[in-house]
């Protein structure tokens, strides 16, 4: 199984280490614009395998993506971080342009591939691949509830002082600070609600720090995280080549699903070899229906500002 990855920095070479150190694909191409930058990244890596014992083959390219030809999943986790003075739409424009003139080369060559996007902002740039690309919505995917809800889990476990293995719970909604929706109703610790062990204010801190969990990091190291972001990828890729048919919460295209259409937002997903196998619809009461609808207007006001580039 081959998966490329489309940006080398600090999520995409994080991304691809776990790839290869958990054997989850026998090849990973990393491209990256910056030169020589993948093919370092790639040689580090692979100079781990005598000591981690692996034996994923990892390579590395600058801009050619004839060296991504056959890929099974790609992965785009490229473009630029909102800097001091940039506006929302200035954001969306430049990394709108990048996110679609990489999945159009990768699909040249990967004409089969299924599509993860890890680019901000997530959802946007979801809806403009699906949008720009003509594919069908199960070979679309949004990684954003991935990541959100192993901090929903992490921050559980630190509230119960119990294994972050032990406990369930999923994030939907838009992957944004004020967009996604823990549904601390439905979490567990072991089969049991937390709500069993945590207190109403507890639970509501539980999900105010997830919410801001990404910008909780980002004020600690100066810079976006990259640990988490990279193993939550590494975790739906292997959902999708190993054909584990997990329930993972991903960005879909909706058509009706969840009362929205012509959308891409965070929904329980079941993963598989073809991508998005099926949506699973949950009953959410009149309170979380109501946040979704929330927020699903917030990332439906961001993606009009794509507008020429869709």
């Amino acid at each position: 199984m081959k998966v490329t990855i489309v940006g080398a920095g600090n999520v995409g070479a994080t991304c691809a280490d776990a790839i290869a150190y958990r054997r989850i694909a026998s090849e990973i191409v990393l491209v990256d614009i910056r030169e020589g930058f993948a093919e370092g990244k790639a040689l580090d890596i692979t100079q781990t395998q005598t000591t981690l014992g692996f034996n994923t083959k990892v390579v590395g390219s600058t801009n050619d993506y004839a060296k991504t030809a056959g890929s099974d999943v790609v992965v785009i986790t490229s473009g630029v971080p909102r800097k001091p003075g940039m506006t929302r739409e200035e954001l969306i424009g430049i990394n709108a342009g990048i996110v679609k003139g990489v999945a159009e080369n990768l699909l040249k060559h990967s004409p089969n591939a299924i599509f993860v996007i890890v680019s901000n902002p997530m959802d946007t740039m979801t809806y403009l691949a699906f949008k720009s690309l003509g594919l069908p919505k199960n070979r679309i995917i949004g990684m954003g509830g991935t990541l959100d809800s192993s901090r929903f889990k992490t921050y559980l476990s630190l509230a119960l002082d119990k294994p972050a293995n032990d406990i369930q719970g999923m994030v939907i909604g838009g992957h944004g600070d004020t967009t996604m929706i823990p549904l601390t109703r439905l979490a567990s610790y072991n089969g049991v609600p937390v709500s069993q062990f945590l207190s109403e204010e507890e639970l509501a801190k539980v999900a105010a720090d997830t919410m801001v969990g990404g910008a909780t990091l980002t004020g600690l190291l100066g810079t976006s995280a990259w640990y988490a972001p990279g193993a939550s990828v590494s975790y739906l890729v292997d959902a999708i080549l190993n054909d584990q048919k997990k329930m993972i919460p991903c960005s879909v295209y909706l058509e009706g699903e969840y009362g929205q259409s012509d959308i891409c937002i965070g929904v329980p997903c079941i993963i598989g070899k073809n991508g998005v196998e099926k949506i699973v619809d949950i009953n959410l009461n009149d309170a979380e229906k109501a946040l979704f609808a929330k927020s699903a207007d917030a990332v439906r006001n961001m993606n009009n500002d794509l507008k020429s580039h869709l």
